[in-house]
């Protein structure tokens, strides 16, 4: 028998028997499915919080002034502290493992108005890096520099919110803004993005301004100074840097200001990169679980296919002494029953591929949650599946033909269904 005569002896076999086929197809088809969805799902949740927490910051961590806690070189605890101006070259110098260490001056009562609206944002200042470090893409115009900030030009970039409040419906770069009368050219809009936290409000409806024109406008609110600013950003060299980043950042403020640095309440830190050290750590427990989960719907979805290629096999007993009664080889057998479970697996591995990336795709089209990125199927999670389901199948079928066609014809032809 040739091989085009065996594809098409087995197509005829699994047409004459389509129920069986079809539950045999259906069981890999449905654990392919079944692993794919779950995996896409858990990348999805991954990367939507992957993709928020960097919206915040690059791996920021903000330093906030705060009040100590332990005594240190003769001062009480409980006394308030504040960074200083002259701490920011200090601690860029003595702290080796960071990269940036930037001063941020807010204020959240400040009056604006164009010549269209007006509105009451959150005013910041801070240096040019800030755009960098608090991932704020220029959508329109540009972000102010280090011209901006040496001549102290009252130039202003604003949120997308921000402007579409003050300028609905026009393009504001190039116009004015009035900031407590202060007149502000706009010189850039942020991007649209997505934020799930802040310490201070959505960057969407702020207004960013050069450290020095905001230091000379709006100064530090008591108990602050006009030399006080709000919150240190500290960004670290690399990830595997970041505690001893920290650490230098501690040790040279405290040194400054005459504290205990082991007080960790006088100069209280939230560090991102932690934060997201913590989230993967989530989600690599995630993933171990719908490992878990996927390996027990393998596991049921192989034994249902087990189930029903054994009882196949046991049913064709006679037609197998049939054909070794006309003189056809074991190997031949065998050959068959391989190709036919060949196809089973190729056939159901491919639908249920499709199955679950159309699926992936379809549920794509739908709007999704800021923490979720849809549905984001993995490749080698379903051809993993598909090639355990098709070699459960292959060797369901091989086990009981390879005892059939070694037996004596006679006693094949012998065999009873279900005796």
């Amino acid at each position: 028998m040739t091989l085009r005569d065996l594809i098409f002896d087995v197509i005829r076999t699994l047409w004459a028997h389509k129920l069986r086929a079809f539950l045999t197809m259906f069981g890999i088809a449905w654990g392919i499915v079944s692993i794919v969805l779950m995996v896409a799902a858990g990348e999805g949740l991954r990367k939507g919080q992957e993709d928020q927490a960097r919206n915040l910051g690059k791996d920021v961590m903000i330093v906030f002034h705060g009040r100590t806690s332990l005594q240190a070189g003769g001062t009480h605890a409980g006394r308030s502290v504040h960074w200083e101006e002259e701490d920011v070259p200090v601690v860029q110098a003595e702290s080796p493992d960071c990269e940036y260490a930037i001063p941020e001056l807010e204020q959240d009562t400040v009056r604006a108005h164009s010549n269209f609206n007006n509105a009451a944002f959150t005013v910041t200042g801070s240096h040019p890096a800030f755009a960098y470090i608090r991932s704020l893409d220029v959508g329109t115009g540009r972000f102010y520099d280090w011209d901006d900030m040496r001549e102290g030009r009252r130039v202003a970039f604003l949120g997308s919110d921000a402007a579409k409040q003050l300028f609905p419906g026009r393009n504001p770069v190039g116009d004015t803004i009035y900031l407590n009368d202060f007149p502000y050219s706009v010189i850039g809009v942020m991007e649209k993005k997505k934020q799930d936290s802040s310490y201070d409000g959505w960057d969407v409806n702020k207004v960013f301004v050069p450290f020095t024109a905001m230091r000379r406008d709006f100064p530090d609110k008591p108990p602050g100074t006009s030399t006080t600013f709000d919150q240190l950003l500290v960004t670290p060299k690399s990830v595997p840097q970041h505690e001893a980043c920290k650490h230098e950042v501690r040790v040279a403020l405290a040194r400054m200001h005459r504290y205990d640095p082991n007080d960790k309440e006088a100069c209280p830190i939230w560090d991102t990169v932690q934060e997201a050290q913590a989230f993967k750590t989530m989600t690599d427990g995630m993933k171990f679980f719908l490992g878990a989960v996927g390996i027990v719907t393998l596991v049921l979805g192989g034994i249902g296919v087990m189930n029903v290629m054994l009882v196949a096999v046991r049913e064709r007993t006679r037609e197998i002494g049939v054909r070794k009664a006309i003189g056809a080889p074991a190997g031949t057998i065998l050959r068959q029953f391989f190709i036919e479970a060949l196809i089973i697996a190729l056939l159901s591995g491919g639908i249920g591929l499709a199955v679950a990336f159309g699926l992936c795709a379809l549920v794509n089209m739908l709007p999704m949650p800021d923490f979720f990125a849809g549905l984001i199927p993995s490749w080698s999670s379903g051809l993993i599946a598909a090639g355990l389901l098709g070699a459960i199948a292959v060797g369901a079928a091989l086990y009981p033909a390879r005892r059939a066609a070694s037996i004596d014809p006679i006693e094949a032809l012998r065999y009873e269904a279900g005796g």
